[in-house]
C-alpha cells in the first residue's frame, strides 16, 4: 500500500475521469437533442439561427477548440523530451531495450496500418454525406521528398509557433538524446522536464474540465445544421474502431506471441484477463503498470530484470489503441469533410502517430489532443474532433486494454528470446494464483 500512497502525490492529473466521462456523454445527449430541436422547429428562424446557432453555439465550440490546439505543442514537445531522455539512459541501450523499443514499434506500426487500411477500406465518413456541399479545399499535398527535407525544422521556435508538428517532434527526439548523453547537466535539464510535464498534464485535465459544455456547444451546431446520417455515420466508426481493436488483440497480438515464442495465446489471455479488466476500467496504461508487472512475473513467469524494465517502457512508448483510433479518425473526418488524402499524407500520418506514441503519458484524454495535431498536419479542421469526443470514453477504455496487453506479450517474446522466462509458470492452469487487481499494494 505504501507504493500507492507514494504514488498518488504524483499524479497531478487526478480528475474523476468517469464522472467527466458521464457528463459528456449527457452533454452530447442534450447537444443532440437541442440541435435536432432547432434543425426541427426553426431551421429558418434567422434571429435562432444567428444568435443562437451561428452566435453562442459557435462561440462557445470554437473556444473549446481553440483550448484542444493551445495544448499540441506542450504536450508533444514536453512528453517527448521526457520520453526519450528516459528512455536513452545508459543502463537501457542494451540488447533487451533494442529488442523490446523495436517490437513496440512494429506493432505501433501495424495497428496504424490496420487502422488506415480500414477507414479506406468501409469509408465510414463518407455515407455521413453532411457537408458534401463544404467540402474542403486543402493545398496538394508536396512530394514525400519535401516532407522529408523538412521534417528537420531549420528553426525549432518558429516550427512550434506554427503547429508544425514534424519538425517539432524530430526536434524533441533530438534534444531529449542529446540530455541523456549530457551525463549530470542533461539530467538536471531532464529533471526539469519530468516536472513539466507533470504541470501540462494538470493543465490537460483542466481543459477536460470543461470539454462538456464544448461537446453540447459543437453538437448542438452540428446537429441544428446537419442531417442524421452524421449520427449514422458516426456508429459505424465506433464499430470500426472497436472491430480494429479487437482484430489487433485477439489476431496481431497471437500471432506475434506463437510465432516468436511458441507461447500459447490462450493460456496468456487466461492469465492476463484480469488485467485487461482493470485497464479497462480505469482507461489509464500508467495506472495499470503494477498490476500488469504482478502478473507478468508471478502468472508468467518473465524475470523482474525484463519485466521492470519493459513493462514501464511499454507503457510510454507502446500505444497501439492510441494509433488505432487516430487512424480511423483521421480517415473518417477526412471523409466528413469530403477531402481525398493523398499517399504522402498518409504516410505522414503513419509517421506522426508512431513517433507521438513515444513519450505520449498514460491517462485519458491524451490521445484526442494529439489527434488534433494530426489533423493539422494534413490539413484537417480540429473541429472534427467534437464527432468522436462523446463516445471516446468507451473506445479509450477499450484501446487501454489493448495497449497493456501488447505490453505484456512484448515482454513474455524479449523475455522467451533472453531465457528469463519461467515456462513451466507459464503453462500452469493459475487456478490457486490469486487475482492481480489489487496489485500494488
Amino acid at each position: 500500500m505504501s507504493q500507492d500512497l507514494q504514488q498518488t502525490p504524483n499524479q497531478p492529473h487526478q480528475f474523476d475521469h468517469n464522472k467527466l466521462s458521464t457528463h459528456i456523454l449527457l452533454a452530447l445527449a442534450f447537444g443532440l437533442v437541442a440541435g435536432a430541436l432547432i434543425n426541427l422547429i426553426f431551421p429558418d428562424d434567422g434571429l435562432v439561427q444567428s444568435w443562437v446557432v451561428e452566435g453562442l453555439f459557435n462561440v462557445v465550440g470554437d473556444m473549446f477548440v481553440r483550448f484542444l490546439t493551445m495544448l499540441i505543442v506542450p504536450i508533444v514537445f514536453v512528453s517527448l523530451i521526457s520520453g526519450v531522455a528516459s528512455l536513452a539512459d545508459p543502463r537501457s541501450l542494451g540488447r533487451v531495450s533494442a529488442k523490446a523499443i523495436g517490437l513496440y514499434l512494429l506493432t505501433t506500426l501495424i495497428a496504424v496500418v490496420l487502422a488506415l487500411t480500414g477507414g479506406a477500406i468501409f469509408k465510414t465518413g463518407v455515407s455521413v454525406g453532411a457537408v458534401s456541399d463544404q467540402a474542403l479545399e486543402i493545398a496538394s499535398a508536396p512530394p514525400f521528398s519535401q516532407v522529408l527535407v523538412e521534417m528537420v525544422p531549420s528553426n525549432p521556435v518558429q516550427a512550434m509557433a506554427e503547429g508544425n508538428m514534424l519538425p517539432i517532434i524530430i526536434f524533441s527526439i533530438l534534444l531529449g538524446l542529446s540530455m541523456s548523453f549530457a551525463g549530470e547537466h542533461g539530467r538536471r535539464i531532464s529533471d526539469f522536464f519530468t516536472d513539466m510535464m507533470e504541470v501540462v498534464m494538470k493543465l490537460v485535465g483542466i481543459v477536460m474540465l470543461i470539454a462538456p459544455y464544448g461537446v453540447f456547444a459543437l453538437i448542438a451546431g452540428m446537429a441544428a445544421t446537419t442531417g442524421w446520417s452524421t449520427f449514422a455515420g458516426l456508429l459505424k466508426y465506433v464499430v470500426l474502431v472497436m472491430a480494429a481493436l479487437i482484430v489487433q488483440a485477439a489476431v496481431v497480438y497471437p500471432l506475434l506471441l506463437k510465432l516468436w515464442s511458441g507461447l500459447s495465446p490462450v493460456r496468456f489471455f487466461h492469465h492476463f484477463r484480469d488485467v485487461i479488466a482493470f485497464a479497462f476500467s480505469t482507461a489509464s496504461s500508467g495506472a495499470t503498470i503494477p498490476v500488469t508487472l504482478r502478473a507478468v512475473q508471478e502468472r508468467m513467469g518473465v524475470s523482474n530484470r525484463i519485466s521492470s524494465f519493459t513493462i514501464p517502457l511499454g507503457a510510454t512508448i507502446n500505444m497501439d489503441g492510441t494509433a488505432i483510433m487516430q487512424g480511423i479518425a483521421v480517415s473518417f473526418i477526412a471523409q466528413y469533410y469530403g477531402v481525398d488524402l493523398a499517399i504522402s499524407q498518409y504516410l505522414m500520418v503513419v509517421f506522426m502517430v508512431v513517433m507521438a506514441s513515444i513519450g505520449t503519458a498514460g491517462v485519458p484524454g491524451v490521445g484526442l489532443i494529439l489527434l488534433a495535431g494530426v489533423l493539422t498536419q494534413v490539413g484537417l479542421p480540429a473541429e472534427g474532433i467534437a464527432m468522436i469526443l462523446g463516445v471516446d470514453r468507451l473506445l479509450d477504455m477499450t484501446r487501454t486494454a489493448v495497449n497493456v496487453t501488447g505490453d505484456a506479450v512484448v515482454t513474455c517474446i524479449v523475455a522467451n528470446t533472453e531465457g528469463e522466462l519461467d515456462r513451466s509458470r507459464f503453462n500452469e492452469t493459475a487456478a490457486a494464483q490469486p487475482p492481480v487487481s489489487g496489485a500494488g499494494g
